[in-house]
């Protein structure tokens, strides 16, 4: 699409730009669940979410060109890192999609304002990549509910949610993409939801694994045995305004390699500093197809390609990173104690998180068969 910011976007981005910059003034590490809040209050969540009677659902109107202001603005202020993201950006769109006007009159407003918060409980130890390989089993409970048992993992924010859409099998029996369905299911029950985090190695821990034992699902969004679609449907919508935002912040992280290389002096070595001249070229590469496929539909490949573009880039820079650090990048910045066995500098960080950035939201090898098959036509890999 032919992508251009007009007066009234530069105006938009004027008041976003001058609110980010009051806000975090005076705290610029503001509590979680109260910055949520003070984002839903002032309408900055749920931008543009289409409403059938024009009232919306709590948020105010704008327009995709002012969507990707904010999350630019968002970005490029190191606002704080945000817990409300998988109800704004996954939950909301599949609901506009695939809901009930009744299911988006329920859970749409909370999101809006900043007071209920999400989670996604798709992968699973043998189903991470595979998903159709779900186990999480759901049985009609008699009341219009299901009862859900399984367990699920690498679930980020699990433990600051109210919520989680959950991707169980309905239907004894079937396997694979049939049988089946999305479910909203309550986090807080106590004994039939239990939360563990798994620390990893970069000593924090993002991900979670999630137990359910005979939990309630209170809705199913899309229709029963159909959650093969709605889950596809809600990763297409994955790789949108967020990955120009995402953008943003792989160019802050890009400045600060490049200053370490100028600093170091390893900005001398042609090899680093091809790396560098590499890693510029293709961020902007990715702003431009970013831009390109933003509000295209229909292209299943467009979320794949993007998935691969940033994917690869981002661990390539960590590589880039300890490279540019030489031998002290081998090394910890902090003493050694049982409580606390090592501390990471920021490019350490990035070098061992980004590892998974070619495995988690879908790896390498499924990208690259999404694109084979269902853009190229290429024959399906032998089951």
């Amino acid at each position: 699409m032919d992508f251009r910011f007009g007066d009234e976007d530069e105006t938009f981005r004027a008041q976003a730009r001058a609110w980010l910059a009051d806000r975090l003034a005076d705290d610029p590490a503001p509590d979680p669940r109260a910055w949520e809040r003070a984002l839903g209050r002032a309408g900055w969540i749920g931008l543009g979410w289409p409403g059938t009677d024009g009232r919306g659902y709590g948020n105010r109107c704008a327009t995709l060109a002012q969507q990707v202001v904010w999350a630019e603005e968002y970005a490029r202020c190191a606002a704080p890192a945000r817990l409300g993201h998988i109800g704004e950006n996954l939950l909301a769109p599949t609901l506009i999609a695939y809901g009930t006007e009744e299911q988006r009159r329920r859970f749409l407003p909370p999101v809006a304002r900043g007071e209920e918060l999400w989670c996604q409980g798709y992968s699973e130890p043998d189903a991470g990549s595979d998903l159709a390989g779900v186990r999480t089993a759901a049985v009609a409970d008699g009341t219009g509910g299901y009862a859900v048992t399984g367990q699920k993992i690498w679930t980020s924010l699990a433990r600051d949610a109210d919520w989680c859409f959950v991707l169980a099998r309905t239907e004894p029996g079937s396997t694979r993409h049939r049988g089946l369905s999305f479910l909203l299911v309550a986090m807080d029950q106590p004994g039939r939801i239990e939360v563990r985090p798994i620390r990893q190695m970069t000593g924090t821990s993002e991900f979670n694994e999630v137990f359910l034992d005979g939990a309630r699902a209170a809705e199913v969004v899309g229709g029963e045995g159909n959650g093969w679609a709605v889950a596809m449907g809600l990763l297409a919508l994955e790789r949108g305004v967020s990955t120009l935002a995402q953008q943003i912040g792989f160019a802050a992280e890009l400045e600060k390699v490049v200053s370490a290389a100028v600093a170091s002096g390893a900005v001398g070595d042609p090899v680093v500093r091809a790396g560098l001249v590499r890693q510029w070229a293709e961020l902007t590469t990715m702003r431009r197809h970013a831009l390109r496929t933003l509000g295209a539909t229909g292209d299943p490949g467009a979320p794949s390609v993007a998935k691969l573009l940033w994917g690869g880039w981002h661990r390539r820079l960590g590589e880039l990173a300890v490279q540019v650090a030489g031998a002290a990048g081998a090394v910890g910045p902090g003493p050694w104690s049982p409580e606390r066995p090592y501390e990471l500098d920021e490019a350490q960080r990035l070098f061992l998180f980004s590892r998974a950035d070619t495995i988690y939201g879908g790896s390498d090898e499924i990208q690259r068969n999404i694109i084979a098959e269902r853009v190229l036509g290429l024959p399906r890999e032998p089951g």
